[in-house]
């Protein structure tokens, strides 16, 4: 609370920018990401048939995003709930991002992927939440939500968006390392990049 007080008062003085504040937020919430994490995600992803991600709202957002940058990356991906999006397989695996961990459509949609016999990933803030307890592996963002519980980061910014922005930076991070785990070079990510634009 301190943090957010000292950042306002200081932002009124304009002796710290808006943008300076929210890159002093993500700065502290990336530096506790655990070392070998992106590496673990990357790694898990590397090896799986097929990939499906889902979120809502601006988790869904980064999601989209992320299964974009994994298709220009070669990985067969598809976003739950999309028409053209397949069934799942048990060889598969679902990445669900939820920042409270508790958003009931994709808890929902994880359980039933488990029940499949899928590999679950989760991204979340909360890892006592049933989506990170229900995971294969859940990747720890510490930062606020719109909860504000006490364990997570601090921030002047509204609702989940400090979440947003550190789930979105991590996620081009396990992209960048699975792109080195596949030997996607960017000239080959840009072949697959749409050419219909």
């Amino acid at each position: 609370m301190l943090y957010i007080m000292t950042t306002l008062m200081l932002m009124e003085e304009n002796e710290v920018s808006i943008v300076d504040a929210i890159l002093g937020e993500i700065a502290l919430v990336l530096e506790n990401v655990e070392g070998d994490s992106i590496d673990k995600f990357a790694e898990g992803l590397s090896t799986a048939e097929r990939i499906f991600v889902v979120g809502e709202g601006r988790s869904g957002l980064m999601g989209k995003s992320f299964a974009m940058r994994l298709m220009h990356l070669g990985a067969q991906i598809f976003v739950v709930g999309e028409t053209i999006t397949p069934a799942i397989a048990s060889n598969d695996l679902l990445v669900a991002i939820s920042g409270s961990g508790k958003t009931e459509s994709v808890l929902n949609i994880a359980k039933r992927a488990k029940r499949l016999g899928c590999n679950l990933f989760s991204v979340t803030s909360n890892m006592d939440a049933e989506l990170a307890r229900v995971s294969t592996y859940a990747f720890s963002i510490s930062a606020a939500t719109k909860f504000r519980k006490s364990d997570e980061a601090i921030t002047v910014q509204p609702l989940g968006s400090l979440f947003d922005q550190c789930a979105h930076i991590i996620l081009d991070a396990v992209c960048l390392r699975y792109a080195q785990l596949k030997q996607q070079s960017n000239e080959v990510a840009l072949k697959r990049h749409t050419n219909l634009e």
